[in-house]
């Protein structure tokens, strides 16, 4: 998972710490803020990059006093919220993770996938992804790594953009058009020589992706990994999460993993309440003409 990416999650409870920051005038309050918006501010200091962290580091990357980071750092260890190692340096805490999994969004998700996600893992022995959309990216819910499986970048709680992912492919192909259009905007990291970054490469893979039911990442990540998602659909046929199957390159082709990933993918919407057909009635953008057969396959 790319310190870029999941440093995201810190940036939120910085936004949310400096929203607390002003009265109920509007009036900026004192630069610390409330008790509440700097404790948000020293846990979100920490990022997937910069799991530990000194007190000098808390308060340089929280923007606070060493006297202010002391003190409520000594409160969220007491609490559990955070940890700190014998070195003096402090860690987010489990207490955190507690909370965090009883998100209900996630956790019934999460729950109801569970068993079908295990199913798949058991057959073909590779990575398993569950993942959702929060706005622009997405978010890992739930991951199973295989016995013979790839290394991946991914994580439980991860976060990676829309469209460098099979799952992220799948989510941003069935978003609302105005979420479509944010994420085509916004310039695109290159992880390798494959990764997609023209909008018209990205435009033809989201329509690829609605056609055929499924997505494909083929080397967007990492030049030795490979895949293929499909979309879950809650009992009114929305689609709020995306299945995939991630296996090392070259080791088999998409056409023979997505039966597989969509028999899971339907499972899992069978167990959220649906029971329609897999088509939806959302809005899409425009896709561009096919490209020749001669262009490489793009997903």
């Amino acid at each position: 998972m790319s310190g870029n990416a999941t440093g995201r999650a810190g940036e939120a409870v910085r936004r949310a710490a400096g929203a607390t920051q002003a009265g109920p005038g509007g009036e900026a309050l004192e630069r610390t803020g409330p008790v509440v918006a700097r404790a948000l501010q020293i846990l979100g200091a920490f990022t997937a990059d910069r799991r530990a962290l000194t007190l000098s580091e808390l308060s340089r990357r929280a923007g606070l006093p060493v006297s202010t980071v002391h003190r409520l750092a000594a409160e969220l260890v007491a609490w559990g919220a955070l940890e700190r190692d014998q070195r003096g340096c402090y860690h987010v805490g489990l207490r955190l993770w507690e909370i965090g999994s009883l998100a209900p969004r996630g956790q019934g998700l999460r729950e109801a996938a569970l068993p079908y996600l295990e199913d798949l893992s058991h057959v073909t022995r590779e990575n398993v992804q569950l993942a959702v959309r929060e706005g622009t990216e997405a978010v890992f819910l739930e991951r199973i790594a295989g016995t013979v499986a790839v290394p991946v970048l991914t994580r439980v709680g991860g976060r990676f953009a829309l469209t460098s992912t099979g799952v992220g492919l799948v989510l941003l192909a069935h978003a609302p058009v105005d979420v479509q259009e944010i994420v085509l905007a916004t310039p695109v990291r290159r992880h390798t020589e494959r990764t997609m970054t023209t909008l018209g490469e990205l435009r033809a893979a989201l329509a690829d992706t609605r056609a055929r039911g499924y997505a494909v990442s083929d080397r967007q990540i990492s030049l030795d990994t490979l895949s293929v998602a499909a979309p879950v659909r809650d009992g009114t046929g929305r689609v709020v999460a995306a299945v995939s199957l991630v296996v090392r390159y070259g080791t088999a082709h998409p056409r023979a993993l997505a039966p597989l990933v969509r028999t899971s993918a339907r499972a899992i919407s069978r167990a959220l309440g649906h029971a329609g057909q897999e088509g939806s009635t959302e809005r899409r953008v425009p896709a561009v003409p096919a490209a020749p057969p001669s262009r490489p396959p793009v997903g």
